[in-house]
């Protein structure tokens, strides 16, 4: 049985952020892993933009911006930390991200740690 595409598409995700951490190391900046994976990215082949910039509206009116870390080949928004754990905190901040991008994946990767820490969070439809 294959797996689901976004499931493989984490897959691919996870392992560049795994290259990424085992050439660099952990606890550096949240900006130099995003470039790092940016890099990554580009030597895989894979689509990806950086920092895309969503209007979040409020009762029809932009009431400001919300520019997510990166988003993969058009399907999955990825955030990238340097934090203690990934929280509730972190968790809810995703599903709002999904929410104002119209994704309804995203995948957040803790750097901060010898060991690489990574959520997948998925939007339910309502």
């Amino acid at each position: 049985m294959s797996k689901e595409p976004i499931d493989e598409l984490i897959y691919k995700v996870v392992g560049a952020a795994m290259s990424v951490h085992t050439s660099i190391g952990y606890g550096l900046r949240e900006k130099s892993y995003e470039r790092a994976l940016v890099v990554e990215f580009r030597h895989l082949g894979m689509n990806y933009s950086q920092q895309s910039i969503y209007p979040v509206i409020y009762r029809g009116e932009k009431v400001d911006e919300y520019i997510p870390d990166l988003e993969v080949e058009d399907l999955l928004i990825v955030d990238t930390k340097t934090i203690e754990v990934i929280g509730e905190n972190e968790l809810g901040q995703m599903l709002t991200y999904l929410r104002i991008t119209g994704k309804s994946t995203g995948l957040i990767i803790n750097f901060k740690h010898p060991s690489l820490e990574w959520r997948k969070v998925t939007l339910k439809a309502s």
